[in-house]
């Protein structure tokens, strides 16, 4: 049984700028963010298969359920530009007890890539982190397939700690050969100026 504390999960997480909103997933979000989520290309990567409304059905499943269950915290996205739900992300992997946790599982309506809306996303995140959690360290990984995914961690300060190779089995049967990244507390103050001092 999980011993993370469950205040952390019961909280109401809510993270924004002018430009973002980030809350907790709930199942309201389902039928807007599944108008999102049939795009194909949003998936090329992703350790799950998303092919279809129940497939869908599912990965919201098992996203809520790992929240009940301490494993995970949910995110959808929100375009203050337009008002609408726009993707989804994750604090994952959490470990507070050591002090980290990985920012994942996250997918973004194609027309907001390469806008900067995903730096405004990850900001958020990673301030809460470690300005209000006091973490040490927080994860990212991608597929070696995902260049994109690389190019882009490596774009807002994230150092590239190497391959673990054979990490995972995607659900479609396939092995998955992970990249890991991070930001560590003691550089967070260098990499928010350098990186991010557009956005504060």
């Amino acid at each position: 049984m999980s011993t993370q504390p469950p205040a952390f999960f019961s909280s109401n997480i809510i993270l924004e700028n002018d430009r973002v909103r980030i809350e907790p997933l709930e199942e309201k979000h389902f039928e807007p963010l599944w108008l999102i989520a049939q795009n194909p290309n949003l998936w090329l990567f992703s350790s799950s298969v998303v092919q279809n409304k129940n497939h869908f059905r599912r990965y919201i499943n098992t996203a809520l359920t790992e929240r009940d269950t301490f494993k995970s915290y949910p995110f959808v996205y929100t375009d203050k530009a337009t008002g609408a739900y726009v993707g989804s992300t994750r604090y994952g992997n959490i470990d507070l007890a050591n002090k980290r946790l990985e920012i994942g599982w996250t997918w973004l309506a194609q027309q907001l890539h390469a806008t900067g809306f995903n730096r405004q996303c990850k900001f958020l995140l990673l301030c809460y982190g470690f300005e209000t959690l006091h973490l040490n360290r927080i994860e990212l990984k991608t597929s070696t397939l995902n260049i994109r995914s690389q190019k882009a961690m490596q774009h807002i300060g994230a150092v590239k700690e190497g391959i673990l190779r054979r990490h995972s089995i995607n659900e479609d049967g396939t092995i998955r050969d992970a990249v890991y990244f991070s930001f560590i507390k003691d550089e967070w103050p260098t990499t928010k100026a350098k990186y991010f001092s557009s956005l504060y």
